[in-house]
C-alpha cells in the first residue's frame, strides 16, 4: 500500500504525500510508513478533521503534522493543502479518511508563467478569508488582512470587482469564488501601473487614427472625382425638366433627389389608385359570390385573379361568420354612427384575424362578413379553433369599442362554390337573438342539427318572418304571422283559382323548411292523403288558416321545441354535471363554456330556461346541500367546510348559512345530532 500511495504523487500537480487513516482499527499509512493512530503525535489534529460536514473538502493544515522526526528537514513549505475525503464514501459510518496533500507553496509556483504582469498579485483566499497562495509564502495560513488588503467585506458574491488602497496606492481587486470548494480566487492589480500602460495604448491608438483618417481622405477625394462623372452626365438629361430658378437656387443633389421624389410620389399615387380599384373590384365580387349572384366557376377564376390561389390550394374547412352589431341604444354612440362603427368593426375584423386564415371581410345589410378557413380537415378541431376565434373578436371589439355584438357560424364547408349555402346559415343563426337575447356566438349546426340551408329565395318579408318563428319555436308569434300571412294573400284581387298559387307556395315553403331541419313528412301528417290536395278542398278563410295552424305549423313548431328542449337538457345536464365535479374550486359560468365550447351568455340563458335558476344560484344551493350533508354526517371542522365552498373566511360562511337555514352551523349540526 505504501508503494502504491508513492505511484499516487504527480509531479504536474505537486503532489507530495498521501495519507489513509483508519479510526476503527487504529492505523495510518503515509510516505514514511505505518504507523500506530493514537501513538502518532498528532493523532488528534488529524482526528479532528474527520469531524468535517462534507465528505470531501479542502483543508489547510500545518505541514509539521503530516512529517516524522526523521524527514522534517525535508518539509519545504510550513503549509499542507489537503483534499479530505471520508471513508467508506458509502456508508453511513465512516471510521476512515484519505488526505492528499499538495504543499501550499507549488500553487505560487503554477501561475509563475511569463505573461503574469509584474504589478499583478494573485492570492487564493480559503472560505474564512485565510490565505493558501500568495507570492510571499511567508503569508500563507494568515488572515489576508496581513497583507493590507482593505474591503474585504466586499467579497460576500460570487464574483465582482472592487477597488482599495495597500500603502496609500490604489489597487482595483477582482475576485471569483470557486462553486467546487468555496475558495476566493483575488487578483491585485495597481491602478497605477494600468494608467501607465494605458497611456501608451491611447498614443499608439491616435498615430493609427491619423493615419486611418489621412487615407480615408485621400481615397474620399479620389471617389469623388469618379462619381461626379454620372451625376454630371443624369444632371444634363433632366436639365431640360426644371426652370432657371431651380437651378440657381438648389445644388446638383437637390435638383436630382427633387426629380426622384417628384417620380415616386407620382409612383405612389399610381400605386394607390389601382389598389383601392381593385379592393372596390374585390368587394363587389365577394358580395356577390355570397348573394349567389355568380356561376361557380367564375367564383374560382375570380379568387385566382384576386390572390386567393394559396387560399384554394391549402384550406380544407372554410365557414362564413357574419357580425352584427345588438344595439347602440344604451350606448354613448347615436344612430348616425352605425356605419361608421361597422366600419370600425370591419377594421378590427381585418387585424385579429390573420389574412392567410380569411378573405377580405365585407359589409353587407349592417352585417360584417367574411370567410375563414384553416388546411385541418377534422371539422371537430376546426369549429374549436373558429369559436375561440370568434370568442377573441367579440371581447376585443367590446374593450376597444364598448359594443355588444352577435357572431354566427354556418356549417363548415370544403369548397368555396357553397360560400352563398354558408353565407346564409350565418345570417340564420343571427335569427336565434329572438331566443337567445344579444351578445351571442351560435354555430348553425346548433339550430339546424347539422343540415345546410338551401340557398332559396323566396322575396315574401312576412313568411320570412313566419319561418323564422317556427324555427325558434315560438307559438303565439307563429300563430299571429299566419295570420296575417293568410290575411295578405286573400286580400289580393285574385279569382278563386289564383288563390291556390300562393296558398300552395306557403305550403310548399313550409315543407321545405321541414326538410332542411330534417324532419320528414311523417311527423306532422299521418294521413295517407296529399296536404296539397287537403288544402285545396278547403273554401273559406277561417279554414284555411285553421288547417295550416293544426295540420302544418303546430306539428312543425312542437318538433322544433322538442328538440330545442332536448339540446338545451342536454347542455342543461352537462353544466349540472360540472357543478356536481367541481363545486369545490373556483368554478366559474365562463370556465363551463370553456369546456363545452358556448358562448358564456348563450349557456346562461339555457340554464335559467331549463333549471329556472341562474349558474350561481344553482352552484350556491349545491354547495349548501354538501355543507348541509357534512355537518350532518362527519366531525368536518366549520372553518375546513367554508374552505372546501370556496369562502374567503368561516365568518361569511356563518353568515350565508344562517341567512338560508335560519340557524347557524353549529345549531344545525347539533340539530342533527339530537336525532
Amino acid at each position: 500500500m505504501r508503494s502504491e500511495i508513492r505511484y499516487m504523487q504527480s509531479f504536474d500537480t505537486r503532489l507530495e504525500d498521501v495519507v489513509l487513516i483508519n479510526k476503527r482499527y487504529n492505523w495510518m499509512i503515509k510516505n514514511s510508513g505505518l504507523y500506530t493512530l493514537d501513538e502518532y503525535p498528532y493523532h488528534k489534529q488529524l482526528a479532528e478533521l474527520m469531524e468535517q460536514a462534507e465528505n470531501s473538502t479542502w483543508v489547510l493544515n500545518p505541514s509539521e503534522w503530516f512529517y516524522t522526526e526523521e524527514n522534517a528537514r525535508s518539509v519545504t513549505c510550513d503549509y499542507q493543502i489537503s483534499l479530505v475525503k471520508k471513508l467508506p464514501t458509502t456508508g453511513l459510518d465512516q471510521y476512515g479518511m484519505a488526505l492528499a496533500n499538495i504543499p501550499a507553496c507549488s500553487l505560487q509556483d503554477l501561475l509563475n508563467t511569463d505573461t503574469q504582469q509584474p504589478y499583478t498579485d494573485i492570492m487564493i483566499l480559503s472560505e474564512s478569508h485565510q490565505i493558501l497562495m500568495n507570492a510571499d509564502s511567508s503569508l500563507i495560513g494568515k488572515p489576508v488582512s496581513e497583507t493590507g488588503l482593505t474591503g474585504l467585506d466586499q467579497l460576500s458574491g460570487q464574483h465582482g470587482q472592487f477597488t482599495t488602497e495597500i500603502g496609500k496606492k490604489p489597487y482595483a481587486v477582482t475576485y471569483l469564488r470557486s462553486q467546487l470548494n468555496g475558495w476566493i480566487y483575488l487578483s491585485v492589480t495597481s491602478i497605477e501601473s494600468m494608467t501607465k500602460e494605458s497611456y501608451k495604448i491611447g498614443t499608439y491608438t491616435i498615430y493609427v487614427c491619423l493615419l486611418m483618417l489621412l487615407i480615408s481622405t485621400l481615397l474620399a477625394w479620389l471617389g469623388s472625382r469618379r462619381m461626379y462623372s454620372p451625376i454630371q452626365r443624369l444632371l444634363s438629361q433632366i436639365d431640360s425638366l426644371l426652370s432657371l430658378n431651380n437651378k440657381r437656387k438648389a445644388n446638383e443633389f437637390q435638383l436630382i433627389g427633387e426629380q426622384v421624389h417628384h417620380l415616386f410620389q407620382s409612383k405612389s399615387r399610381l400605386e394607390n389608385e389601382v389598389r383601392q380599384h381593385i379592393q372596390q373590384v374585390r368587394t363587389l365580387f365577394l358580395m356577390k359570390a355570397y348573394q349567389g349572384n355568380m356561376r361557380q366557376g367564375e367564383i374560382i377564376e375570380k379568387l385566382q385573379q384576386f390572390g386567393y390561389g394559396t387560399h384554394m390550394s391549402e384550406w380544407h374547412t372554410m365557414s362564413v361568420i357574419t357580425l352584427q352589431i345588438d344595439s347602440i341604444d344604451n350606448s354613448r354612440y347615436e344612430k348616425q354612427d352605425i356605419e361608421l362603427l361597422l366600419f370600425a368593426v370591419h377594421n378590427m375584423v381585418e387585424e385579429l384575424i390573420a389574412p392567410e386564415r380569411r378573405l377580405a371581410p365585407v359589409i353587407m345589410d349592417q352585417t360584417v362578413v367574411t370567410l375563414i378557413g384553416s388546411p385541418d380537415s377534422d371539422e371537430h378541431t376546426f369549429r374549436n379553433e373558429l369559436y375561440g376565434l370568434t370568442e377573441q373578436l367579440q371581447r376585443e371589439i367590446s374593450s376597444y369599442l364598448h359594443l355588444q355584438v352577435s357572431i354566427g357560424m354556418s356549417l363548415p364547408i370544403q369548397t368555396f362554390t357553397n360560400m352563398p349555402i354558408a353565407y346564409r346559415e350565418g345570417l340564420e343563426a343571427l335569427k336565434h337573438r329572438i331566443k337567445l337575447g344579444e351578445g351571442i356566438i351560435i354555430q348553425y349546426e346548433n339550430i339546424n342539427s347539422g343540415k345546410h340551408y338551401l340557398n332559396l329565395n323566396y322575396p315574401k318579408h312576412i313568411e320570412q318572418e313566419l319561418k323564422d318563428a317556427i324555427k325558434v319555436a315560438d307559438k303565439e308569434r307563429s300563430k299571429e304571422l299566419l295570420k296575417q300571412m293568410i290575411q295578405s294573400v286573400l286580400d289580393a284581387p285574385l279569382s278563386p283559382q289564383d288563390y291556390q298559387i300562393p296558398l300552395a307556395r306557403l305550403l310548399n315553403n313550409l315543407l321545405i323548411v321541414m326538410q332542411e331541419s330534417g324532419v320528414s313528412l311523417n311527423q306532422i301528417h299521418q294521413g295517407k292523403g296529399s296536404l296539397f290536395e287537403e288544402l285545396l278542398d278547403l273554401q273559406t278563410a277561417a279554414d284555411i288558416e285553421d288547417w295550416y295552424w293544426t295540420q302544418v305549423v303546430h306539428p312543425m313548431i312542437r318538433i322544433f321545441r322538442d328538440r330545442q328542449d332536448a339540446q338545451y337538457h342536454n347542455i342543461s345536464e352537462k353544466i349540472i354535471d360540472l357543478v356536481q365535479r367541481y363545486y369545490d374550486t373556483d368554478l366559474t359560468l365562463e370556465e363551463c363554456a370553456s369546456q363545452l365550447h358556448y358562448n358564456a351568455n348563450y349557456l346562461s340563458s339555457i340554464f335559467r330556461k331549463e333549471t329556472n335558476h341562474s349558474f350561481s344560484e344553482y352552484l350556491t344551493a349545491y354547495r349548501f346541500n354538501m355543507a348541509k350533508k357534512w355537518l350532518a354526517e362527519t366531525d368536518m371542522p366549520i372553518k375546513d367546510i367554508s374552505a372546501k365552498l370556496r369562502y374567503n373566511n368561516s365568518q361569511n360562511f356563518i353568515r350565508s348559512f344562517r341567512k338560508l337555514e335560519g340557524m347557524t352551523p353549529g345549531q344545525y349540526r347539533e340539530k342533527n345530532a339530537e336525532k
